[in-house]
């Protein structure tokens, strides 16, 4: 063809081209011309403002005007459409949005914007709304973004600011928001099992400066909030200080009888099983994880000949694999017995390398101290201690002259202990577990001989009975609960530090091995965590561990966990379920799992 290119016929033969700005430079065209108000065809009316756009850019980006201009509506046909209910500012910056898909959310537009969005069917807007929001929780305005949540259908954002609200329960009850929730509200909250408290004073004291906030409009409502708070979990002292003297609860008979089953509650110790119901059943705090307490130590050195004591302590959290070291009992205590009841850690006598002690701390996690509390009524090394329904057992061990059998019982809530029947063995060197409703002492060392026996006590009889022997004798063992099992890892036989496993299944009164630990342990500690069981430090025969390892009942195998800072023999363990940790100032320490 004259003056025309000459092509090669190749059949088939094309070059594809994709413009990668083409959308973005479209539609920078297409703001232009809405800007100028160039070949707008819909014009739309809120409150005394105009905003031009076309239609096909708004029904392309928001369902609501797709409906509006798509179907047999009036407003399809039309070039001006008023819209009402939506803020107009808020129109125009979605309006926007749907050109250059940019918005800018804060907390000058958040509350206009969401329900704009919302009303439009923009839900990455809305999304974006919510998600400023959820950055913005705090205490003081959580209770607001919740109702602000449930009004526009933020399902996940009601969600997220209940739950903490939940978790920052304390703070949140100091504020004037919470003082002015409806009562509803307010019992659906004191109801929560998941409510975060460090102990149920702080719901009581809640729920008495609501009403006084309006004592005349509600004053009434005392015992229905009586009725929520967990009367029976407050301590004695405080019950009768305070509760007991509240004016705005005696004035209610219905107050007086839960007053009355909160005190049963506490004079019948052994019988609380049967007393159990809501009010008596601890709360949990929605989020948190376990986290793991080694307390206490005795480095061994030359083969054990030298040894010296220490009262730090330090604690493993699961959810970050990080040891931390926390603050150091204000006693040094070995062979210890460890134990937790609710959010505080219990160091349970001891030897402090000079004497046996009677004396016990507790670790409150939040304020990263130890305090006293009541002694025990015999001085206890090497003894094994359990909780069960609330109850702190401390059983056998060594009280500086002999070898023990007696056995006693602290209850918290009343800061007394109290003697039980004695076992039927003396048992130093002894580990106590609780399994279905009842304490089992294993093994221990009687001044004569490494035990292979086990005693199971029933709180309700107030009685110690023999079970079956295990399989091998031990002292010093590591002594656990797993699935309803009981296992005892490790120890001294008299003869040489184990590593040999051995479980009992209480429904067949049995003992079985399993695969043995990797390293021989004794004077550790044996801990279940998260389905798993834990052998922490210990030592093996001539010198105290760091090493830790980790048992899977599933695979029937040990595998290396995070060595702690310190190595630790004749220590304590215990699990404290935390919402917030480390504390504060806490150094850290990360250590890959390594090969045993």
């Amino acid at each position: 063809m004259e003056g025309g290119m000459q092509l090669l016929n190749r059949d088939g033969h094309s070059i594809s081209h994709n413009s990668k700005r083409h959308y973005h430079d479209s539609f920078v065209s297409m703001n232009r011309m809405r800007q100028r108000g160039l070949l707008c065809d819909i014009v739309l009316h809120v409150s005394n403002k105009e905003i031009k756009a076309h239609k096909v850019v708004l029904a392309s980006c928001s369902p609501y005007f797709h409906a509006m201009f798509t179907n047999e509506m009036s407003e399809s046909r039309q070039t001006h459409v008023t819209l009402h209910d939506i803020d107009p500012q808020a129109l125009e910056q979605l309006v926007q949005y749907a050109y250059t898909a940019e918005i800018m959310v804060g907390e000058g537009n958040v509350q206009t914007l969401l329900p704009a969005a919302s009303l439009l069917q923009l839900n990455g807007v809305r999304d974006a709304c919510c998600k400023f929001l959820l950055s913005q929780l705090d205490p003081s305005n959580c209770l607001g973004i919740r109702a602000f949540a449930d009004t526009h259908s933020c399902s996940d954002l009601l969600k997220s600011a209940h739950k903490y609200l939940l978790q920052h329960f304390v703070e949140v009850s100091k504020t004037e928001e919470f003082m002015l929730l409806p009562l509803k509200q307010v019992l659906d909250l004191f109801s929560s099992d998941t409510l975060n408290v460090p102990s149920e004073e702080e719901v009581y004291r809640a729920g008495l400066s609501w009403v006084k906030h309006d004592i005349d409009g509600r004053r009434q409502h005392v015992p229905w909030l009586m009725k929520c708070v967990r009367l029976p979990l407050l301590r004695r002292d405080f019950l009768i200080s305070n509760v007991d003297t509240e004016l705005l609860v005696r004035h209610h008979t219905e107050c007086k009888d839960l007053l009355i089953e909160a005190l049963k509650y506490h004079l019948m110790p052994e019988q609380r099983i049967n007393l159990y119901n809501i009010r008596t059943r601890p709360r949990r705090c929605e989020g948190a994880s376990p986290v793991l307490f080694a307390v206490g130590q005795c480095v061994l050195e030359g083969g054990g000949s030298l040894f010296a004591i220490h009262g730090d302590c330090e604690a493993y959290d699961t959810r970050t694999d990080r040891w931390h070291m926390v603050a150091s009992m204000s006693t040094r205590r070995a062979r210890v017995g460890v134990a937790a009841i609710g959010n505080r850690l219990y160091a349970v006598g001891g030897y402090d390398g000079t004497s046996d002690l009677a004396t016990i701390e507790s670790y409150d996690p939040i304020t990263n101290t130890w305090q006293p509390e009541v002694s025990m009524g015999t001085r206890r090394s090497c003894l094994g201690v359990a909780v069960l329904h609330g109850l702190l057992y401390a059983a056998g061990g060594y009280d500086g002259a002999s070898c023990l059998n007696s056995a006693e019982r602290y209850d918290p809530l009343t800061s007394t202990w109290a003697s039980i029947a004695a076992m039927s063995t003396r048992r130093r060197y002894v580990r106590v577990a609780t399994l279905e409703g009842s304490l089992y002492a294993v093994g221990g060392y009687d001044s004569s001989s490494h035990l292979a026996t086990v005693e199971k006590y029933d709180p309700l009889n107030n009685a110690w009975t023999a079970i079956a022997n295990m399989l091998s004798r031990r002292s010093s063992a590591g002594v656990a609960v797993l699935e309803g099992m009981l296992y005892v890892a490790g120890g001294n036989d008299g003869t040489s530090c184990l590593n040999s496993v051995e479980r009992f299944n209480p429904k067949t009164n049995t003992w079985e091995g399993v695969a043995p630990m990797n390293i021989r342990r004794s004077t550790h500690d044996l801990v279940a965590m998260d389905g798993w069981l834990y052998a922490v430090g210990g030592n093996d025969g001539s010198s105290s561990l760091n090493s830790i390892e980790k048992y899977n009942p599933r695979s029937n195998k040990w595998v290396a966990a995070s060595c702690m800072f310190t190595r630790r023999s004749s220590v304590g363990v215990a699990i404290l379920e935390l919402l917030n940790f480390p504390p504060p100032s806490s150094p850290t320490l990360s250590v890959s799992s390594t090969s045993l």
